[in-house]
C-alpha cells in the first residue's frame, strides 16, 4: 500500500492524529494482539507525505482492510459457513431485468502521467509506470510457451498468451472472483483456489476449487468445482502438489486440506491438519478465539522426498498458541509440531512463507513476528518481519540461520532505508500482509524475496539487492526535472504477493511478480536494472474501486469519469481527444492519476467534469478544478487543494456527497455530520460547518441531503463483537435527532441512505445494510432484510426485501449502495451484483442483467443525465448500463 504526499502542515498533522486512531481501531480486530507502528513522530509545522517517508503506511493498509473487512462481518465477527453458496444459488434463480453492462475502464492506466504531477498530491513521477489492481497468485503453463495465469484480488483469472503482453478475463462467470492461489498440476491443468488469503482472514469469501482442464484455451465455470462445501466461505493462500504421492494440498484459514488428485471431482477435500481443532495433531493449546484458530499460511511439498514429506506454517499472525512449523512423513496423514533450531525462535513464529530449493537441499522461509506487530506505540518498530532463514540441511526444524534483517535488506538499494529519506519504516513493515519467498528452479542459491519491495540474493542470502524498489521519490537519482532525473528502472509498485517462474523451451528463464499495482516479469539471468510492466496494454483489468462519479466535459467531448481506488489512488478517463482551458488532457487514450495513495469517495461536478473532490483516507479532502492537470513537464503547479473539514473519527473510507436538489450545498461524515455553501468555490477546511456530533467513538457511515435536510448513518464502534453499535441520525423536522430504529431493524452495518427523490419533504428514506442475514452472521434477534425504507421521517420502518423464500426477494449478501431514479426506481449494489426494484413494486426485485463480473459492486453513480448508471466494482473496474 502506498501514502500520497502532503506538501500542507495541516495535513501532516491530521494524519499523524489519526494514525493513533487507526491503530486501535486495528488492534481490537486482531483480537487484541495490538498493532504495528513506527517513530512517526511531527511537529506541528511539519509536512508528511509519501515523498518523504516509503513504508510508513502499514497503519493505513491494516485500517483499509478493516473497512472492507467490519461492513461485511459485524456484528459477530465471522460469517457461518454456506452464507455465499446459499446467496448465490437464490440470485442465480431470480428473475432478471434485461440489461447490457459495458466495461468503461478498458484503457491503459498510466500512474506515472507527465502531466498529472501536483507534488503535495499526486504519486505521478515515482517510477511505478502502469498499474493494474492487485494480484494475489501467479503461474505459468509448463506446456504451451508464453501463456500467464494472473490471479486478481477481487477480479477473478485472468491468462496472457503472449508473455504478458496482453490479457483476457477467464473467470469471470463463477461465483465468487477472489484468488487465493494459483497452481498448474501435473496434467496441465490450472486450479483455482478462491478467497484471497493476504489478510489471513475470511474477509474475501470464497467459494472453493475449480479446476480448469485446458486452461490454454478454455474459461472456468461453476461445473469445474472439485470437492463439496467443505473449502466454501475460507481463504486459501496455497495449493500443493505432491505427484509422487498422488495429492494436491490446500493451505486454508481453517487449515489443511487434501484430497487425490485422481479422485472425481465431486470428491470432497479432508481436513488433515487443525491443531485447535485436534485433526493431525493433538495436545496443542490454541491460545485464540475462533475466528483466528487454524489460519494455513502455507505449506511445501520437499522435492525429492517421493512425496512424503511436507511442512506447513500454522498461524495467526497477531500471535496465538497453536502457531508454528508442522511437518509430515507422510504425505500428510500424520503431523507433528516442528522445534525449529537455530536462529528461528520458535515463540515468535507468525505468518510464514516457505520455498525448498528444486533439489530439496535448503529450506527457505521469511516470517513474520507476532511480538513486534504487538509492539505498542512509539516502541520504535520499523518493521515486523522476523527475518529470512535458511535451513540447509532441508529439514523443518533446521537448524536455521539467518540471512536477512529488516536493516540488512534497507541497506541494499531500498527506499525504505530508516533516515535517509525521512524517519519510516524498514522493509517487512506489512510482513504480516505481503511476504514471499522463491528459489530459482535452475539454482538453489538464487533467492527472491517480495516484502513492500522486492529483494534478491545470488548467493544463498549472503548478500541482497533490492530489485523492485517502493519508488523514486527522496532517492539521490530522483528529479521532477526528466532530464535531471537519473534513477534506473528498478521500480514497481509495492506490496508483492506472488512469484511464479517460466521455464518454456528455447526460451529464457523469467520470473513473474504479482502486487498489489498489477504484474511485472524480468529474465532470471537479469543483472542490469529495469522490468518488463505487464500492465501496460490495460487488458489486465482488475482496478479495485471504491467509488465512481462522472461529469460533462465543457469541451462537448463527453464525460470524464473518475474513480477512487484502493492503493492506486484517483483515476480519470477523459475522453480521448478531450481539452480543457486550452489543455490536451487525453491525447493517448489513456487513464491518469491526479491524486496519489489510496482514493476513497468521489464527488464530480456533473456540468463540469474537471471540476471534483477526493478522498486521500479519513475524510482527507482535496478538490481540484481543472483535472488536476499540471501544464509543467516539473509539476510545479499547485492543482490539488486540501478541503478537509477537521473531524476526529472519520472513517478510513468518509462518506460526503452535493445536495440532491440544492446545488449549493454539500455534506461529509465523521464523527460530525458537516455542512458546506462554498461547494466548488471552497478553498480550505474552514469552509466546513460543524452539524451534527453523532456521538463520541462514533463514525459516520453514509450520507445523504436533499434541500438541505440531511440524513446519516453511524457505527461506534465499527469493530465486530459485543461493542458494536449501529444509528441514524437526520435534522428532518427540524432538529437534529437519533433516529429510533425497531427492533427488528438488523443490528448491522448500515452502508447508504438515499433520500427519495419523490418526496419533497425529505422523509421517505432507504437504508441498507450490509453482510449476511441473522442466520449466517448476527444470531437471533435481528431482522433478515437488506433494503429497509421510511416514509414519515424515521418513526416506523418498513422491510422491503421481500418474502426471503421468494425466488424475486433480494438477495442475502452484503449491499453496499442504493439509488433511486426520479421515477421511483431501486436500484442497490451488492458483492455478489446489481439488483433493481420498480416504483411499487416493494419486495420484488430482479437481478439488472447477467453480464456483470460478480467481483463486489461497491458504488452506484447516474450518468450527468441520469439516464446511465455507473458501478463501481471492487476488482473489476467500472461498468455502466442504461437506466432500468
Amino acid at each position: 500500500m502506498r501514502l500520497q504526499s502532503a506538501r500542507s502542515g495541516r495535513s501532516g498533522r491530521r494524519r499523524a492524529t489519526r494514525t493513533v486512531l487507526a491503530f486501535c481501531a486495528a488492534g481490537l480486530l486482531v483480537a487484541g494482539t495490538g498493532s504495528v507502528t513506527g517513530a512517526y513522530a511531527e511537529d506541528d509545522d511539519a509536512g508528511h507525505g509519501r515523498h518523504e517517508v516509503a513504508g510508513d503506511e502499514s497503519h493505513e493498509l491494516m485500517e483499509s482492510l478493516d473497512s472492507f473487512n467490519e461492513p461485511r462481518l459485524s456484528p459477530s465477527g465471522q460469517v457461518a459457513p454456506g452464507a455465499y453458496a446459499a446467496a448465490w444459488a437464490h440470485i442465480t434463480n431470480m428473475p432478471v431485468q434485461p440489461a447490457s453492462w459495458s466495461e468503461v475502464t478498458t484503457s491503459p492506466y498510466n500512474a506515472d502521467a507527465l502531466h498529472y504531477r501536483d507534488h503535495s498530491a499526486s504519486n505521478s513521477g515515482g517510477g511505478a509506470g502502469h498499474s493494474a489492481g492487485r494480484i494475489a497468485a501467479m503461474a505459468t503453463d509448463p506446456t504451451h510457451t508464453g501463456v500467464v495465469y494472473a490471479g486478481a484480488a477481487g477480479g477473478g483469472v485472468f491468462r496472457s498468451g503472449d508473455n504478458g503482453a496482453t490479457w483476457t478475463p477467464i473467470a469471470d462467470k463463477l461465483p465468487a472472483l477472489s484468488v487465493g492461489a494459483l497452481a498448474t498440476a501435473p496434467d496441465g491443468s490450472l486450479w483455482l483456489a478462491t478467497g484471497e488469503a493476504n489478510t489471513a482472514s475470511d474477509n474475501y469469501l470464497g467459494s472453493g476449487v475449480y479446476r480448469l482442464a485446458n486452461p490454454a484455451t478454455g474459461t472456468f465455470s461453476e461445473a469445474d468445482k472439485v470437492g463439496g462445501t467443505e473449502l466454501d466461505s475460507t481463504s486459501i493462500h496455497t495449493l500443493a502438489f505432491d505427484k509422487a504421492a498422488g495429492y494436491v494440498f490446500a493451505a486454508s484459514s481453517h487449515g489443511v486440506y487434501r484430497r487425490p488428485l485422481a479422485a472425481g471431482q465431486s470428491t470432497a477435500w479432508s481436513k488433515v491438519l487443525a491443531p485447535c481443532a485436534g485433526v493431525g495433531v493433538t495436545g496443542v493449546s490454541c491460545g485464540t478465539t475462533p475466528e483466528f484458530a487454524d489460519i494455513a499460511d502455507d505449506i511445501a511439498v520437499r522435492p525429492g522426498s517421493d512425496g512424503k514429506k511436507l511442512v506447513a506454517n500454522v498461524a495467526w499472525r497477531g500471535g496465538a498458541g497453536y502457531n508454528g512449523f508442522y511437518y509430515s512423513d507422510d504425505a500428510g496423514t500424520t503431523w507433528k509440531r516442528a522445534n525449529p533450531t537455530g536462529a528461528i525462535n520458535p515463540a515468535e513464529i507468525g505468518n510464514a512463507s516457505f520455498a525448498y530449493a528444486a533439489d530439496g537441499s535448503k529450506l527457505y522461509v521469511s516470517m513474520e513476528s507476532p511480538k513486534l506487530l504487538g509492539k505498542a506505540s512509539g516502541a520504535g518498530v520499523y518493521s515486523v518481519l522476523a527475518g529470512v532463514y535458511v535451513s540447509e540441511s532441508g529439514d523443518a526444524s533446521g537448524s536455521y540461520k539467518q540471512i536477512a534483517t529488516a536493516a540488512q535488506l534497507a541497506a541494499s538499494g531500498s527506499a525504505m532505508k530508516v533516515n535517509e529519506i525521512g524517519t519510516g519504516y524498514q522493509p517487512g513493515s506489512q510482513a504480516w500482509y505481503d511476504q514471499i519467498v522463491a528459489v530459482d528452479p535452475a539454482d538453489p542459491n538464487h533467492v527472491y524475496l517480495g516484502l513492500e519491495e522486492m529483494f534478491e540474493s545470488r548467493d544463498g542470502g549472503a548478500n541482497w539487492k533490492a530489485i523492485g524498489r517502493y519508488w523514486d521519490f527522496g532517492m539521490p537519482c530522483f528529479s521532477y526535472d526528466e532530464e535531471s532525473n537519473t534513477c534506473d528502472g528498478d521500480v514497481m509498485h509495492s506490496d508483492q504477493h506472488a512469484l511464479a517462474f517460466s521455464q518454456w523451451k528455447g526460451q529464457a528463464p523469467q520470473l513473474f511478480v504479482g502486487n498489489d499495482g498489477g504484474a511485472y516479469a524480468r529474465p532470471t539471468a537479469q543483472k542490469t536494472s529495469g522490468w518488463r510492466n505487464l500492465n501496460e496494454s490495460g487488458t489486465l483489468r482488475n482496478l479495485q474501486y471504491y467509488s465512481v462519479g462522472a461529469g460533462k466535459m465543457t469541451d462537448g467531448s463527453g464525460e470524464a469519469v473518475w474513480g477512487g481506488l484502493q492503493d492506486n489512488g484517483v483515476s480519470l478517463l477523459a475522453p480521448k481527444g478531450s481539452t480543457y482551458q486550452g489543455q490536451a488532457l487525453n491525447p493517448d487514450g489513456q487513464m491518469v492519476s491526479p491524486f496519489g495513495g489510496d482514493g476513497g469517495d468521489q464527488l464530480v461536478n456533473p456540468a463540469n467534469g474537471c471540476e471534483t473532490v477526493g478522498e486521500y483516507t479519513n475524510l482527507a479532502l482535496q478538490i481540484t478544478r481543472n483535472c488536476g492537470y499540471t501544464a509543467s513537464d516539473d509539476g510545479a503547479e499547485d492543482v490539488i487543494t486540501d478541503i478537509a473539514p477537521d473531524d476526529p473519527n472519520a472513517r478510513f473510507i468518509a462518506p460526503f456527497s452535493a445536495d440532491d436538489k440544492d446545488a449549493g450545498y454539500w455534506v461529509a461524515g465523521g464523527q460530525y455530520i458537516w455542512g458546506n455553501t462554498q461547494t466548488w468555490a471552497t478553498d480550505d477546511g474552514d469552509a466546513w460547518t460543524q452539524l451534527y456530533d453523532t456521538g463520541a467513538g462514533h463514525s459516520t457511515t453514509a450520507v445523504a441531503s436533499a434541500n438541505r435536510v440531511v440524513w446519516g448513518a453511524w457505527c461506534g464502534s465499527c469493530n465486530p463483537g459485543s461493542s458494536f453499535g449501529r444509528g441514524i441520525v437526520t435534522n428532518y423536522g427540524g432538529t437534529w435527532h437519533q433516529v429510533t430504529l425497531p427492533a427488528d431493524f438488523p443490528n448491522r452495518y448500515i452502508a447508504d441512505v438515499t433520500i427519495d427523490p419523490s418526496d419533497a419533504t425529505g422523509g421517505t428514506v432507504y437504508a441498507v445494510v450490509n453482510g449476511f442475514s441473522r442466520h449466517w452472521n448476527e444470531g437471533p434477534g435481528a431482522g433478515y432484510g437488506h433494503v429497509w425504507r421510511t416514509t414519515d421521517g424515521g418513526k416506523t420502518w418498513t422491510d422491503v426485501s421481500g418474502d426471503a423464500s421468494a425466488a424475486d426477494s433480494f438477495p442475502d449478501a452484503p449491499a453496499n449502495s442504493l439509488y433511486v431514479a426520479a421515477d421511483g426506481t431501486r436500484v442497490v449494489a451488492t458483492d455478489l451484483g446489481v439488483f433493481t426494484s420498480a416504483a411499487g413494486a416493494d419486495g420484488h426485485w430482479k437481478r439488472l442483467g447477467t453480464n456483470l463480473p460478480t467481483a463486489p459492486s461497491v458504488y452506484l453513480s447516474p450518468s450527468p443525465d441520469a439516464k446511465s448508471l455507473y458501478v463501481a466494482t471492487h476488482g473489476r473496474g467500472i461498468w455502466k448500463a442504461a437506466m432500468p
